[in-house]
């Protein structure tokens, strides 16, 4: 045969290595038609037909030339069985490792692990005493699915009240377990095993929903893959060891055969379920991080067993791969193409997908990621790269990567090659960074918040009763971390519940966010309690952890949260290095000052009172009947003083409308404009009726300021808080606030010091304005004591009050004029700009304590405007929140402006109800931000 010359000497291997026999390489086809070729074939048919026309004419005997035949034909296949024999030789021959490799792996797929892994032992004793202990194993299984799940699930539900268990049987078939592998090279104090377990068990459960009529069950169950149990801790006594911990590493094998599932995913609440999601919800529960705990000593603190800290932090570099197989088509596969890869990365249930290259077998991604390890040796980074199809992605292949090679090495800078496919490799750079207990090393910190337990005291049960009847609440808790927001499990129908869950946060900066947490009922509306931890406060803490009761706001005075909060700077160290201690000498005691030196400015702050009595001889804007009929307007008014937003109430179809309605806001200096302007409500665009300037020069008399030190002030509904100070013993802030103090006689201040203090315990005092009244020149200035810390705990406070000297004073107390609150709410907003990027993000955590006049509270929703432009660009809303006070959108909006236009951007934050009908008003309050007023470099949350 003829070989073509354009194939080179790899291109031949590669030929040979694909096809069964290297003397079968077809040879390519001539272009066009060769009139040699032609006059051959002609010349071959001849020559086939003169023997016949030979044997015709000189009268040869047909048996001679039957026999001639016999003999060419048996001739020819005796030649062809020789080529096959030859050709499957070769075959052979050059396949021989592939096909002793091929038949061994299929021999091994059914064999124990212990016959493959040499550290795997047998252990068929084991498998006897699980097939004698099996029927007592099934009645505590059947005990704990009737007595504690049952009820459970019942209760989850009100369309699944009704459940029962029919039959529970979990047969005679008892586990197996395959092999197990004991670690040595782990921590003293413990035993590690690794359990390999095959389960195939007859089981049978009958489930019955009564209301529904329905009836489902289980009809057999499989389970196979790798358990890892811990043994700890291991104690100097009977029965030496403390607890027993089980996990699945990796995701096992799972398989149930159900019976009548159709059925009871018709229920209300579970027709959005399938059956693939409830067999990746059970199987999800089986692997890291959870895990099941069993004591077996008391007084154990489990909560540490069941979520320890992570071992550490792998950074993961996905630089690039080469010789990727090319998967793209086109034309129906005449014109091979390449193809578009991108890699999927997983590390348990941490899951980071690169982004796609277009067109190349050698895609270059140049990424980073961070995954959290809880579990070395046993973890691994599995890796599946994939071509981006627009039906469906082609596979290019696997690696996996043990995370305990990269713990032991710190750093591995390899290429991986990939499995299950022709060719292919990825480079990968592999970095472990220890956790440290220190501040020395802040570029990136990683908060582990580990058991939760909470107490509701009986207040907090009187009020949930006021909507729900006489039922418990079933409380669950929501944790934030900047953008970030987690959820714990739902404990059910109790006041007393114990969660001991745990949850993992990045934080980029300690020193600027915070921990807020809200603890809720199962609905996600009824909101039972607050708290914010600032994250300053744990770099002060011991070991950087805080394990204490905290008390809970906006609830019961005996309301209490337990949280064991541990802050730990990862370091690309292998040894965890011991912060030196350093002793110094004790310096002499400060001088403290009896009272404070405020400055002149201190006390200056002024209430503006704006009254909107009516208007007259507006103009009509209306039309009736196509323009045919004049009509009249629906006029209210916007006032906007110093960035602060009022607005009236609609009056419908009036000339001479009459408001008398009332506005406050504080105000600093003596000069301010107040812009007045009317409107005419419409369906579509509201009609300008006018506007006025004011100026106002105000000899009014202040009223309702406060400083504040410490980390939080609050008056009523009005919040504010301090900087935090360096770590000191004496923090000094030096800052002043006011507040507008309605009945002195009632409301109080009050002081929470969160800040990044030495003391451990938080420290709080309540001032009530009343006493105030008693103090010369109503002015307090003095040392109180903050109650909840230590006893020499000290803070220097001057409160100043300031009354209103106005003659209005009679009216409102009398009744004629109405006092409208300006507070109509808190809106919770983080900021910050993006240099690279060049972007402007703004994310909306949260709105509290919105007004309502229905008693089936708001439909939200959030609008945000870049002024002075109102164009679509610079214009985006959150989604609706139905029936909420306390809404939470946590949503998060980008804007593409250089620095310098941001800065010169004012941003208007309107909560408005869309339930609102068209004549009346849709917003329920604003508020108006300077961006150049504001360190976005850095970023800011804030109420």
């Amino acid at each position: 045969l003829e070989h073509s010359p354009g194939l080179d000497a790899s291109g031949s291997a590669h030929s040979e290595k694909n096809t069964p026999n290297s003397l079968e390489i077809e040879t390519p086809k001539p272009q066009g038609v060769d009139a040699v070729s032609v006059l051959w074939t002609f010349g071959k048919c001849l020559g086939a037909l003169l023997p016949v026309y030979l044997a015709g004419y000189y009268r040869v005997s047909t048996s001679l030339l039957v026999f001639g035949l016999m003999v060419y034909t048996g001739w020819k296949h005796s030649r062809e069985a020789k080529e096959a024999r030859l050709r499957s030789a070769i075959h052979h021959n050059d396949n021989e490792q592939q096909y002793s490799d091929m038949k061994m792996f299929k021999s091994k797929k059914d064999l124990p692990a212990w016959v493959n892994f040499p550290d795997v032992e047998k252990v068929e004793w084991l498998n006897k005493i699980l097939q004698q202990v099996w029927p007592f194993v099934g009645q505590y299984l059947e005990k704990l699915l009737v007595e504690t799940i049952a009820p459970s699930i019942r209760a989850s539900s009100t369309h699944l009240q009704t459940l029962t268990f029919t039959k529970v049987d979990f047969g005679d078939k008892a586990m197996k377990v395959v092999g197990v592998k004991a670690h040595t090279e782990n921590e003293r104090g413990q035993v590690l095993l690794d359990v390999y377990i095959s389960y195939v068990g007859n089981v049978e459960i009958n489930v019955e929903v009564k209301r529904y009529f329905c009836k489902a069950g289980v009809k057999g169950i499989q389970l196979h893959g790798m358990m890892r149990v811990i043994l700890e801790p291991l104690i100097g006594d009977v029965p030496i060891v403390g607890a027993v911990t089980m996990f699945f590493i990796r995701r096992p094998k799972l398989d149930i055969n159900w019976t009548g599932l159709t059925n009871l995913l018709d229920i209300p609440g579970l027709n959005i379920m399938s059956d693939t999601m409830i067999m990746d919800a059970i199987a999800s529960h089986l692997v890291l991080p959870n895990r099941l705990t069993v004591p077996l000593v008391a007084d154990l603190h489990v909560a540490q067993l069941r979520s320890p800290l992570p071992r550490g932090v792998v950074r993961i570099h996905l630089l690039e791969a080469d010789d990727l197989p090319a998967k793209d088509n086109y034309i129906k596969g005449v014109i091979a193409g390449l193809s578009d890869p991108y890699a999927l990365c997983r590390v348990g249930p941490q899951t980071f997908t690169s982004h796609v290259v277009d067109n190349t077998v050698c895609p270059k991604w140049g990424e980073m990621y961070e995954v959290i390890v809880h579990e070395v040796p046993g973890q691994e980074l599995e890796v599946e790269v994939y071509d981006k199809d627009p039906d469906q992605d082609d596979f290019l292949g696997r690696t996996k990567i043990d995370l305990g090679i990269v713990k032991k090495s710190t750093v591995v800078d390899e290429w991986f090659t990939l499995k299950e496919t022709k060719s292919g490799r990825v480079h990968f750079r592999l970095e472990w960074l220890v956790l440290l207990p220190n501040t020395e090393q802040l570029e990136q910190v990683c908060i582990c918040i580990l058991p939760i337990i909470i107490f509701l005291p009986k207040l907090m049960l009187q009020q949930y009763e006021m909507k729900k009847g006489n039922k418990e609440p079933s409380p669950m808790v929501q944790l934030s971390v900047q953008d970030i927001t987690r959820e714990s499990r739902t404990c059910w129908t109790t006041i007393n519940p114990e969660w001991e869950d745990a949850f993992t946060f990045f934080i980029p900066d300690p020193r600027k966010q915070s921990i807020d947490i809200q603890v809720k009922d199962n609905d996600r509306i009824q909101t039972l309690g607050t708290l914010s931890i600032p994250l300053s406060r744990l770099l002060s803490s011991p070991n950087l952890s805080l394990d204490q009761w905290f008390q809970l706001d906006k609830s019961g005075p005996a309301s209490r949260i337990y949280i064991n909060t541990v802050l730990r700077v990862r370091t690309g160290s292998s040894s965890q290095s011991q912060p030196t201690e350093l002793t110094e000498e004790p310096s002499p005691p400060e001088t403290l000052p009896t009272h404070t030196n405020p400055s002149p400015s201190f006390g200056s702050e002024g209430l503006l009172r704006i009254h909107l009595l009516e208007a007259q001889n507006l103009i009509a804007k209306d039309n009736l009947m196509g323009g045919l009929k004049k009509g009249k307007s629906d006029p209210y008014v916007k006032i906007n003083i110093g960035g602060v937003m009022f607005k009236s109430h609609v009056i419908k179809e009036n000339l001479h409308p009459i408001w008398n309605e009332m506005y406050e806001v504080c105000m600093e200096g003596a000069g301010q404009e107040v812009k007045v302007e009317l409107y005419d409500k419409d369906m579509d665009k509201d009609d300008f009726l006018g506007r006025a300037l004011v100026w106002y020069s105000a000899d009014l008399k202040k009223s309702g300021k406060e400083p504040k030190a410490g980390a939080e002030l609050a008056l009523g509904k009005t919040t504010y808080r301090t900087k935090v100070c360096d770590r000191t013993h004496s923090p000094q802030w030096d800052e002043a606030f006011y507040f507008l103090v309605r009945d002195p006689k009632e409301e109080m201040l009050i002081v929470k010091v969160s800040g990044c203090l030495s003391v451990i315990a938080m420290g709080s005092l309540v001032v009530p304005i009343r006493e105030l009244l008693l103090e010369p020149d109503l002015v307090l200035d003095q040392w109180l004591h903050l109650d909840g810390a230590s006893p020499d705990s000290q803070i220097l406070l001057r409160a100043e009050l300031k009354i209103l000297d106005s003659k209005m004073v009679e009216l409102i107390g009398q009744g004629t004029l109405p006092c409208t609150a300006g507070n109509c709410g808190q809106v919770k907003l983080s900021l910050s700009y993006a240099s690279k990027e060049k972007k402007l993000t703004i994310a909306v955590h949260a709105c509290r304590d919105l007004e309502s006049s229905s008693k089936d509270g708001l439909d939200t929703y959030i609008s945000l405007m870049l002024l002075p432009d109102k164009t679509k660009a610079t214009k985006k809303k959150t989604s609706v929140k139905k029936r909420d006070l306390n809404p939470e959108y946590n949503e998060r909006f980008e804007f593409d402006l250089s620095v310098e236009e941001a800065r010169r951007r004012r941003l208007s934050v309107s909560v408005k109800n869309s339930s609102a009908s068209f004549r009346s008003s849709d917003i329920i309050g604003q508020v108006s931000l300077e961006l150049a007023q504001i360190d976005l470099a850095s970023g800011v949350t804030e109420w």
